[in-house]
Formats: C-alpha cells, structure tokens, sequence
C-alpha cells in the first residue's frame, strides 16, 4: 500500500564494519536502495524513521518514498533487514525501488476473526493453516491483509485460498487449494480410553464391595504330619 510517507536519507560514502559502527553510534544506520534498473545506492537513515513504517498497519508491503539528500526521490519497499540478537535494534536495512507501473510479488498476511461454530457448539479444535499468501499486482493495489471469518465453520469444514476475497488486478499464487483454517474434531487418546474402562474396577476394589476372591489352603497330605 502506498503511504504519504518521505523518509529522509543521506549519501554512504564510504562502507565497511568501522563505518557502520560510527553510524551506529550516532543514532543512524547503514542502508543500501537498489532495483528499478539503476544502480545501488550506500546510504544511511534514521531507523526509528523505518521502524515506525515496519510496524504500521501496512508492515513490510508499505510503499514510501526515499529522499537521498535532494539527490534522488523514489518510492521504495522494504526487501530486508538486519536486528541485533540480543536486544533487537535494527541494524541495516535494504530498500528496493518500486516501479509504480509495473506488478510484483508480495507476501499478505491472512487475519481470521471469529468463533467458529464448531468450537463452540461441537467442542473442535481451529487450526489456521496458512498465515500469509503470495500475490502478484502492481503496488497500488497491495491489500493491507486478507481477512477470514470463520464463524460458520463446523468441524469438517474449511476455508482455502480459492474461497478468499480478490479485487481485481490481484493473481493469487499460493495453490488455491491451499487450507487456510478448518476446524477439527479432538481425537481420543487410546490410553485415556483404555485407563477409563479399567479405572471403575478399581475404584469397585478400593470400595470394598469387590474382593479378589482367595484360594483356600491347600489339605495336607495323608501320612504326613501337619
């Protein structure tokens, strides 16, 4: 989706581990645009600028435009990016120009609302399948999200990528047999039933009203002593 959004830049001289260090320490960091047929640019940003957009409603499928210090303005999508292990700050970041005009490819997450009927109603199990889906269209029509009611589901019942919502100029990718959420039935454990079916016996024996019966002791043989 596109954003009225300018995210400022400026040219990377020189790169490198000392380099992106210094960057770093300054508040900024490393940076590289490439694509659109034209040359990678080193450059370096202000990463609250990019965390703010990445965790926006849009994420990873929002389109902004770059400023590289007056020198180049075009719209760009976020290709990758590089955290910190421990603590999770971003660390480098790559944008990938965007041609307006022409399709790409792109991962939508999918959003299930709902209580399904066969929760609620049959005691089943929702088990979502498949989280995002590929598609291909130009960038102006990238869907925020596809969203997925699963209220009328019963166990045995699903919804798949084919049964998803498509605007026009949107080519799904994902198989559209593809399951995205169905409801299942609780299986039962073969031993649970197995140690019901015993368990009422035992409980007979704890209670007393049951007893093993007990062999009688066996009469001593004629000749010998007892």
């Amino acid at each position: 989706m596109r954003l009225d959004t300018v995210v400022g830049a400026l040219p990377r001289p020189s790169r490198g581990k000392n380099e992106a260090r210094r960057l770093r320490v300054s508040g900024r960091i490393p940076a590289v645009v490439y694509g659109a047929f034209k040359d990678p640019v080193a450059i370096s940003l202000n990463p609250k600028d990019i965390t703010k957009i990445i965790h926006s409603k849009t994420g990873h499928n929002s389109i902004f435009d770059i400023d590289i210090d007056g020198v180049e303005r075009t719209p760009v999508i976020v290709a990758d990016e590089a955290y910190e292990p421990i603590r999770g700050h971003l660390l480098h970041i790559d944008l990938r120009r965007i041609d307006l005009s022409r399709k790409l490819r792109v991962s939508v997450p999918v959003h299930v609302s709902g209580e399904s009927k066969g929760v609620k109603q049959q005691g089943g199990v929702l088990d979502v399948v498949t989280r995002t889906v590929e598609i291909e269209c130009v960038p102006d029509d990238i869907p925020n999200q596809f969203d997925v009611n699963v209220t009328e589901l019963m166990i045995g019942d699903a919804i798949r990528v084919s049964d998803l919502p498509v605007k026009d100029g949107v080519r799904i990718l994902t198989a559209g047999e593809a399951v995205v959420a169905h409801v299942v039935g609780i299986k039962e454990d073969p031993a649970a039933v197995e140690a019901a079916k015993v368990e009422p016996e035992v409980a007979v024996k704890k209670g007393g009203k049951k007893e093993e019966p007990v062999a009688a002791a066996p009469a001593p043989e004629k000749g010998k002593k007892k």
